[in-house]
């Protein structure tokens, strides 16, 4: 079954999607991030969702807007909220569903505030996964997403909208949080062992040698999916990739 709901804690109101068998007898709970501009409707979570309730009945999938994406009202984008964001669905997803564990796969954008969640709270997930994570998110949005005009703009004081599916107004502000919380200086050795990250070599939004890098200096497992590009658009790429996360996670 499919539900949208709304988890409305702490002046947030958080659009949800979750995938289950039968809600009365969830178990376990995947958490799945979306990327930018993306939104809860989305198609690898779907593949995801349904590959692994067929085996696993006491499983759900659970995924939700990030702020200013999808049915979410906001407009302007924040890290700090997308964090709360993240801390409010772990809770939801541990009291109303009674969740005896917790997994995690994130794309992109969502990769990037997934892992940044870990740096900073520690991991609350028995494992997580990440395809192309955006792991140098600030560089990702000005070389490869933003448009020189786009930046021209912004250093002049004025919020742009920038995407792929919703457009999503940022600001001179967002560039500075996400200098400021560069994930790549952070340390997750220690918790590396539960982390796999999946990512293409024709990725031409996500550096895969950024990637790459990233995964080696922590000690993560990366899996390499030849000529893949950022929205894995070979059916079976995505193939490869569902495979990968749903053998790791459940490994």
């Amino acid at each position: 079954m499919e539900k949208y709901f709304s988890i409305n804690q702490n002046g947030h109101s958080i659009r949800c999607k979750l995938y289950c068998n039968d809600i009365k007898k969830i178990d376990a709970v995947i958490i799945f991030c979306h990327g930018f501009s993306g939104n809860k409707d989305n198609r690898m979570a779907q593949t995801l969702a349904n590959r692994i309730l067929k085996r696993h009945k006491d499983m759900a999938l659970l995924i939700f807007d990030w702020p200013c994406h999808g049915d979410d009202a906001g407009n302007k984008l924040r890290l700090a909220d997308c964090s709360a964001y993240l801390r409010e669905v772990i809770a939801y997803a541990k009291t109303r569903f009674h969740a005896k564990n917790l997994f995690a796969s994130g794309t992109s954008f969502g990769g990037y505030l997934l892992l940044k969640y870990i740096a900073e709270n520690g991991n609350p997930f028995i494992r997580a996964t990440f395809r192309c994570p955006a792991v140098n998110m600030y560089d990702t949005l000005t070389d490869n997403i933003l448009t020189a005009e786009q930046i021209a703009t912004l250093r002049k004081g004025k919020p742009v909208a920038v995407g792929f599916e919703r457009k999503v107004k940022i600001d001179e502000a967002l560039l500075t949080d996400l200098q400021a919380h560069d994930i790549t200086l952070a340390d997750y050795s220690a918790f590396a062992p539960a982390l796999k990250i999946i990512h293409g070599t024709k990725d031409e939004i996500v550096s895969y040698e950024a990637v790459k890098a990233f995964a080696e200096k922590n000690g993560i497992a990366l899996h390499t999916i030849e000529g893949a590009d950022h929205r894995f658009t070979n059916p079976k790429k995505m193939d490869e990739a569902v495979t990968e996360i749903i053998g790791f996670l459940f490994s």
